[in-house]
């Protein structure tokens, strides 16, 4: 039983030894040069806050060509081990003058001194090119001298060689050969020694005598940080330059005004920040080993894709080879056959070019015809000979080769074709949409229009994603509804929430998948469902004077000769008419919403509601009225009714003129604005783009709005006892124009109930 136990605890201190060993090893990487590739010795942290050693940060700037700024930022005494001076004890009391000392104090902006010229030179600043994140820092006009040591890492680096035995067993620098295995180092000194040597360099009764034995190292750091400026201990941080900084560091101009804290308060936030992120990673380590799992696939599912791609490519590019060969056999084959075709033509033409030499076939032939003396046997024979010989004749005047001997028009023209085989690249996703804000609106549907950028590639289709911004938040990933496979570059969301504020986005695909999602759009929803109607301009006042479209979705008031003679008599008094026209459909419960725009040009309209019955009876007949300024509403609009009446007014109208909202005197008390920011009673503000007008019925509301932010403009009383109708009203010249319903519009249709979620 106790053999079990002893082997079951060697195997677990085993185990034990097994992970810290392994442990070391990986940290292993963290601890090098990212310059010489070897542990650190020396480290200095750049700007960037990667580190470097000190000697491969010298011989960098050197190649970069930059001479005498390498120097040591700690600026330690030598050691007794390399300055053959100061093995005597006796020597080691002398204090030599240290003339850095002298230089630096001069050099920190002390005064002036014989020699210094005030501001007589400005060294640049030195770029450093860091290895680790290949980025260039400035390390300022001290070079490295500026710079801290990283005592950390280099205690880290000591810490893991000595776990791993690194190097073996550190020797004394001060032996006679053969040296003894050191046994004791020191700070001061910079050296290591073993029992003897330590005694023999720190004799009793001196100043060196003081000094504190530590292990031996390597590697000999100050025992604190020292600000590289004044060489003295660093005290405090800055949160501003994000830079320790020392005492007299606060007080210098380079840091007036930031934010400085005790070193103390910068170690303890700090640690505890490292400290709860090692604790959430060591804490999820079943979640970073998933992850790595997910990486490993992926990194075995990119090497079989591109051994794909890789092999598609070689596929495509020789069936471009196989079809560039069968041409090059077709269009060969076909020079081929022109070339015989032509020489063939040729040749004949030279045989009967040689005919005609004298002595030749035909010429003899003809000259022994010509001996013939038998009339009937001459003509017999001659007839066919004459013609032979007329053509030769004929021949031998054109004097003209019987093929051209030139094959241009055989030549290629092959500069598109290597234009295109030059571009040739491989696909690319197309760039992220880009909506059109102007064009996109939320009405009774939301319509969605968007386009490509100018040199994106073309997407063979377009997926839509939406979701309401204000439904409390779910845990994990927001849930977004898509739409796949839109075509064209504009959709309709049919049946959105009323009084909501949906996001969208929108990314095309083609062959090459998916590109980038658009920037997010929010559109609000009208606050009630769409009302639609239309114009109705059979009854009222100065209907000729009106002016309705053919859809009756517009109407236009043109002034007459009224208005002209209002202006003649404009200090004596007039009278102008009032234009009227009415919506053809009555409320008589719920909530109602409906948009129009006003032409800022218009010179005075009112937009609004009233009760139907009310209407008729105070605009049926002419009603002519002493001012342009004449109220039909009772001054529902701008307040002016008596604030004593109880009843509820029938009309609730909106003054518009001249491009300008007018919010009368007692709006802001009798109206009731809506929204804390709303606009100040009494005052005008600009004609938005678009009016809205939401109508509810049961609380006997009407609220006036911004219909492009809904931002509300005005919030009135209404008597709804009976049906309650859209009217406007027109003052001299003027026109609105109602919103059309989205659905009327000939676009694609995306039903808002079919989509899909996406997590």
């Amino acid at each position: 039983m106790a053999e079990a136990e002893d082997m079951q605890t060697f195997t677990s201190i085993m185990d034990a030894l097994v992970r810290i060993s392994t442990s070391m090893k990986n940290m292993e990487k963290e601890l090098l040069c990212p310059v010489c590739q070897e542990m650190y010795k020396q480290p200095l942290v750049l700007p960037c806050t990667h580190n470097v050693c000190q000697a491969c940060a010298r011989e960098v700037l050197g190649q970069q060509g930059y001479v005498g700024h390498g120097g040591d930022p700690s600026s330690e005494p030598t050691s007794p081990a390399s300055t053959p001076s100061t093995r005597s004890p006796r020597l080691s009391r002398r204090t030599l003058p240290k003339p850095e000392r002298l230089d630096r104090l001069l050099k920190s902006g002390f005064g002036t001194y014989p020699g210094r010229k005030r501001g007589a030179l400005h060294p640049q600043a030195i770029v450093f090119p860091c290895p680790a994140c290949q980025g260039d820092v400035e390390l300022g006009e001290r070079g490295l001298a500026g710079l801290f040591r990283n005592l950390t890492l280099e205690r880290v680096v000591e810490r893991y060689r000595q776990s791993v035995s690194v190097g073996g067993s550190i020797l004394c620098q001060l032996c006679k050969p053969p040296p003894l295995e050191a046994t004791k180092g020191c700070t001061e000194c910079r050296a290591t020694f073993c029992n003897e040597c330590f005694k023999l360099f720190h004799p009793w009764g001196t100043q060196k005598a003081q000094h504190e034995p530590t292990l031996p190292t390597l590697s000999f750091r100050p025992k604190g940080l020292m600000c590289p400026d004044h060489k003295e201990e660093v005290t405090h941080y800055c949160k501003t330059c994000q830079r320790l900084v020392c005492q007299l560091c606060r007080v210098r101009r380079t840091h007036s005004g930031h934010k400085i804290t005790p070193v103390l308060s910068a170690y303890q936030a700090l640690k505890d920040k490292l400290s709860k992120s090692l604790t959430y990673i060591l804490g999820n380590q079943d979640t970073v080993q998933t992850q790595i799992c997910e990486l490993e696939e992926t990194l075995r599912h990119t090497e079989v894709s591109g051994q794909q791609a890789k092999e598609e490519v070689s596929q495509l590019v020789r069936g471009l080879g196989a079809v560039l060969e069968e041409k090059r056999a077709a269009l060969l084959q076909a020079i081929e056959e022109c070339q015989q075709e032509r020489l063939a033509r040729l040749g004949a033409q030279l045989q009967e070019h040689r005919s005609l030499l004298d002595g030749s076939g035909l010429v003899g032939y003809a000259q022994e015809v010509l001996k013939e003396t038998d009339q009937p046997c001459f003509v017999q024979a001659a007839k066919q000979l004459h013609n032979r010989i007329a053509r030769a004749t004929e021949a031998l005047q054109m004097s003209r080769p019987a093929a051209s001997s030139s094959f241009r028009h055989c030549q290629l023209d092959v500069g598109r074709e290597m234009k295109l085989l030059t571009e040739l690249n491989f696909l690319r996703v197309p760039e992220a949409p880009v909506i059109d804000t102007q064009r996109t609106f939320a009405y009774d549907q939301i319509f969605l229009c968007w386009r490509l950028p100018p040199h994106s590639p073309p997407a063979w289709h377009y997926t839509i994603e939406f979701r309401r911004t204000d439904v409390p938040a779910q845990p994990g990933p927001a849930h977004w509804q898509r739409r796949e496979e839109v075509r064209g570059t504009s959709a309709l969301l049919e049946n959105p929430d009323t009084g909501s504020v949906y996001v969208l986005r929108v990314r095309g695909c083609n062959k090459a998948g998916y590109g980038e999602y658009s920037e997010d759009v929010h559109l609000h929803t009208p606050p009630a469902p769409v009302l639609h109607f239309f114009l109705d301009g059979r009854w009222g006042s100065s209907r000729e004077r009106l002016a309705i479209s053919k859809d009756q979705r517009a109407v236009r008031s043109v002034p007459g000769l009224p208005l002209l003679l209002a202006a003649e008599r404009l200090l004596t008094g007039c009278h102008l008419s009032v234009d009227v026209v009415l919506g053809d459909v009555a409320v008589t419960q719920g909530r109602s919403y409906w948009a129009c725009a006003v032409d800022p040009a218009s010179y005075l309209v009112k937009v609004g509601v009233g009760l139907e019955s009310k209407l008729q009876e105070s605009f049926q007949g002419a009603a002519d009225v002493i001012s342009p300024r004449y109220d039909p509403d009772s001054g529902h609009d701008s307040g002016a009714e008596d604030a004593a009446v109880e009843a509820l007014p029938p009309f609730a109208f909106l003054t518009i003129g001249m491009g300008k909202i007018l919010l009368g005197a007692g709006a802001g008390a009798g109206a009731g604005l809506t929204g804390r920011d709303g606009p100040a009673a009494g005052c005008t503000v600009p004609l938005p783009p678009r009016l809205g007008i939401c109508l509810d019925y049961e609380q006997g509301r009407v609220s006036f709005l911004d219909a492009v932010s809904f931002r509300g403009l005005l919030e009135c009383p209404l008597d709804c006892s009976g049906p309650v109708c859209p009217a406007f009203c027109f003052i001299g010249g003027g026109a609105v124009q109602l919103q059309e319903p989205v659905g009327t519009k000939p676009e694609r249709k995306v039903t808002i109930g079919g989509f899909a979620k996406l997590d």
